[in-house]
């Protein structure tokens, strides 16, 4: 059985003057403990995926399982990190850590230590007093990281959640959240506009084309590169190949888009 199973999904927004088809004949897999990125263009329908397989949205028609069972009817099984870190600036880093679990109601001894031992496996010791504004933009960041592990989700949603950094924040924070869901053996689906981030990070590539949005095309990483960290990833000489070969594919579904 598959971790997690999208089945022929299709999804159309209506208006009371049109209705416009974000997604077509959606079938994908994942395996758990593995990394995916959904990459394309925009309007070509990843965010909306997205949301129906963390049970935000139902779709149209087909399915999205989880473990065999239907996204959404379980809580705390899927983690969201969002481009914006949405922390609440009026309460503590630990304040904010621990949200998930009082949301849940399950602020147990063990689990405030679990995520007080995530705030210090990633590199932020001594931050519980503080509050967000008293942090860098990635500092924030990982903190928002650890509010979505510390519920302990079996999938994690990270959609464009380094685009707003600088780019050597970006490349710090792509070893980190890679290097921390590998340990965790977490399982993971990125949305991205960046090709190098999609190939550092990811075991598999899923390229939509849009119009509607649909799966184009499925790059596997090598082996040779998935070994790597994203940042050592990066410099391999297998990078370049796979990179311009994605970048023809998004060439021929936007050909006058600049990427």
């Amino acid at each position: 059985m598959e971790f997690l199973k999208v089945d022929d999904v299709y999804h159309t927004y209506f208006t009371k003057k049109s209705a416009v088809t974000a997604l077509s004949n959606i079938t994908l897999d994942v395996a758990e403990g593995e990394f995916v990125s959904f990459l394309g263009p925009s309007g070509c329908g990843k965010t909306t995926l997205l949301s129906i397989i963390a049970g935000l949205i139902t779709p149209t028609s087909g399915t999205a399982q989880l473990e065999g069972k239907k996204v959404g009817t379980i809580d705390n099984e899927i983690g969201y990190m969002l481009q914006q870190d949405y922390l609440f600036p009026w309460k503590t880093i630990e304040e904010n850590i621990l949200l998930g679990l009082k949301i849940s109601h399950n602020l147990k001894k063990d689990k405030i230590d679990y995520a007080r031992n995530l705030l210090e496996q990633i590199g932020l010791k001594n931050v519980d007093s503080l509050f967000p504004k008293q942090l860098s933009g990635g500092m924030r960041q990982r903190v928002a990281l650890v509010r979505t592990l510390a519920t302990e989700p079996k999938l994690l949603m990270l959609d464009e959640p380094f685009s707003a950094l600088d780019y050597q924040t970006k490349l710090n924070l792509e070893d980190l959240v890679s290097n921390t869901l590998k340990a965790f053996n977490k399982t993971a689906i990125l949305v991205t506009h960046d090709i190098g981030e999609a190939i550092a990070m990811s075991d598999r590539v899923f390229l939509f084309s849009p119009s509607p949005g649909h799966i184009h095309k499925t790059f596997h990483i090598p082996k040779e590169l998935r070994e790597l960290t994203p940042f050592q990833a990066r410099n391999h000489e297998s990078y370049s190949t796979i990179f311009q070969t994605i970048w023809k594919e998004l060439e021929s579904i936007e050909p006058e888009e600049q990427y």
